[in-house]
Formats: C-alpha cells, sequence, structure tokens
C-alpha cells in the first residue's frame, strides 16, 4: 500500500481541498496530513488526524530574515525526517509557503510530488514547485501565470468538495417563497467589510422584502451591533464560524453574497445557489477575481467590485434578482450545466487514477 502525505497550511482557501483529498484517499492508501498552526484552525479533529509543524513565512517581518532563514533550513531537515520516518511515496501539496519545505525534502528524497491548484491563478509556492513536481492538479484549463513549458503537467479535474456536500439537496426555484433566505460568507479569513457593509444592505433590502440571513462575522467585536441592527429590522438572523456545517450552511438558501474563494465558490456552484461575488481586493494576484470571472463569463453570478459598492445601487440590484425569475433561474441553469459530471464517484475514480498514474 502506498503512503501518502497531504501538506497543507495558511488559509481555509488550501486546508478545506485537503481534507477532501484525505476522505477520497483513505479507503485505498496510507493517508498523513500535516499542516501548521494557521491551518489548523479549519480542521476538525475528531474526523482527520494530522501532525503540526509550523513554517515561518520569511519575509513577513524582514528584521526577522536571518533566524527565519535558519528556521527553514531547519524545516527542510525536520521534513526530510519526516518523510523517511513514515515512509512517504507520494506528496500532495495545496499550496501556500508552509507546504515548501515538505516539496523541497520530496523532491531530495526523489519522491513523486502532486500540486493541487483550485484558483483561477497558478500560486506563488505552486509555481515554484512546479519544476519539480510530477503533476499539477486544477480545475481551469486556462491558469493564469501558468508556464507553458510545463503545460504537460497539467491535468484538470471537476472542483474536488467535502463529501458532506454531494449529501445535500440542491437549490431550486420556490417563486411563491416569501421570505428569501441570503447566505454571507466571507471566507475562512472573514470580511470586515462584510460586517459593515452587508450588514447594512440587508438593512435596507428588509425595508421591502422579507429576509433570513445566515452571516458569517470576521470580528466578535461587531456581533452585538449587528445583531442589534436586525433586531430593529425584524430580520431573523443566524451568525456563523467558516468551519460550521455544510448542512446547516446551505439550506434552503436562495442567494448567496461571497468572496471569492474557490472552495466556497465550487460549494455554491454545486449546490445551484446563485451567488454575488465581491472578490477580496488585497488577494494575491488578484486570484478571488479571476476565480469568480470564471462563473460571471458562463452566467452563473454577479460581480462586483468592492471599491464600486454602493448600498442604494447594490440594493436594487438584488431587489431586480428576487423580481427577476429570468435571471435568476439562468443562473441555476448554467450551474447545473457547469456542474453536472461532477460526483463523488467520478472524483474519486479520477484522483486514484492520478495517483497511481506511472
Amino acid at each position: 500500500m502506498k503512503n501518502i502525505l497531504i501538506v497543507t497550511g495558511g488559509s481555509g482557501g488550501h486546508v478545506v481541498p485537503s481534507t477532501s483529498f484525505f476522505e477520497h484517499l483513505k479507503y485505498k492508501f496510507s493517508v498523513n496530513m500535516v499542516s501548521d498552526l494557521r491551518g489548523s484552525k479549519f480542521i476538525n479533529s475528531k474526523k482527520f488526524k494530522y501532525e503540526l509543524i509550523d513554517v515561518p513565512n520569511l519575509f513577513l517581518k524582514p528584521y526577522l530574515l536571518p533566524i527565519n532563514i535558519f528556521k527553514y533550513f531547519l524545516n527542510i531537515l525536520q521534513s526530510i525526517n519526516f518523510i523517511k520516518k513514515n515512509k512517504t511515496n507520494i506528496l500532495i501539496s495545496t499550496g501556500g509557503y508552509m507546504t515548501f519545505p515538505f516539496c523541497l525534502a520530496a523532491f531530495i528524497l526523489k519522491k513523486k510530488i502532486f500540486l493541487f491548484e483550485p484558483n483561477s491563478v497558478l500560486g506563488r509556492s505552486n509555481r515554484f514547485a512546479l519544476k519539480f513536481s510530477t503533476k499539477i492538479i486544477c480545475y481551469n484549463e486556462n491558469l493564469k501565470n501558468f508556464p507553458t513549458k510545463y503545460n504537460s503537467k497539467k491535468v484538470v479535474v471537476e472542483p474536488i468538495l467535502k463529501k458532506e456536500i454531494y449529501d445535500l439537496e440542491k437549490n431550486s426555484i420556490n417563486q411563491k417563497k416569501e421570505t428569501k433566505k441570503i447566505l454571507i460568507i466571507g471566507g475562512s479569513q472573514g470580511a470586515s467589510f462584510f460586517d459593515k457593509n452587508i450588514t447594512d444592505l440587508i438593512v435596507e433590502i428588509s425595508k421591502k422584502q422579507k429576509l433570513e440571513v445566515i452571516q458569517q462575522i470576521s470580528n466578535k467585536n461587531n456581533l452585538f451591533l449587528i445583531k442589534e441592527k436586525y433586531n430593529k429590522s425584524n430580520v431573523n438572523c443566524k451568525f456563523i464560524k467558516f468551519t460550521d456545517d455544510s448542512k446547516e450552511l446551505y439550506k434552503g438558501v436562495d442567494l448567496a453574497i461571497t468572496r471569492g474563494g474557490a472552495s466556497t465558490l465550487s460549494e455554491l456552484s454545486f449546490l445551484n445557489i446563485p451567488f454575488i461575488s465581491i472578490p477580496l481586493p488585497s488577494a494575491k494576484d488578484n486570484h478571488q477575481f479571476f476565480n469568480s470571472e470564471y462563473y460571471y463569463k458562463k452566467n452563473c453570478c454577479w460581480l462586483i467590485n468592492q471599491d464600486e459598492f454602493k448600498i442604494e445601487k447594490f440594493s436594487k440590484m438584488i431587489f431586480d434578482i428576487f423580481n427577476n425569475y429570468q435571471n435568476y433561474s439562468e443562473k441555476i441553469t448554467n450551474l447545473e450545466k457547469i456542474t453536472k459530471k461532477n460526483n463523488w464517484n467520478n472524483i474519486n475514480n479520477k484522483i486514484i487514477e492520478i495517483i497511481n498514474e506511472n
């Protein structure tokens, strides 16, 4: 039996797919997982066993660079020892700077390296590791910033979702639904912009439309103020964490307002939930915009620039969405088209085929 090591860390965008890989591979292979301190908060320790190995961000604090370089060198040695100790045959990296020492260690030990890139833009760590990787698994044939000389390493698959997502009921049009349910989710990093602006938007919409809201709050200090605003406007609200159960998160949602994280957009799309994407402007290489643009070009979502956000304009847009069912139904139809081949068995067979490839 092959021994596989999944290396992940940082944001939920890196960690969530790693747990999906774990679920797909655990019945056919011996699988270990390693994460850093930041990534560990997105892993359900009751469901997934993992080991914690923290890796410094070399360039976060320039004055600590000499110390961090020394720590990084130790991380590479630690990674080599870990791979040897666990007799790892194959390494799967989901990107982020935390994974790079393990990729170097696997290269030194001549192990197979599979990279994973869920975004529409090739991540920087994956770009560095690409030259000595075996394959890179991705969702988009036309990955931006991808060196064409490595095109033969690219393997395009349907989005790899959590197993529980496949068991959820998909969204359908219900014109007679008096109360509309809106999901507001800012991703694993949260979105302070959403706490203020989207909350005020919901209050404005509630003047004309009955609403039920599920909202991720980025800052606990804002919770009381947001709850007070909703109570005054008779908005039925529930507040969530990014790691909350998907069944409770997506059940009965008519519309989502979200950032542009690849995992969240993939889950919304699979469940036929039309969404309004407001990409994080500071995302590296503007990858959230390009993730969202992929769906926007296929007429599956609405795309808004955060810098152009105005409550009056945005509220009118949402009223139009709820009242123009032809536009809304087109979005659902198009989402169904792009996700119809995505099911657990197809993805499972594809991943195992890639891993077993000589």
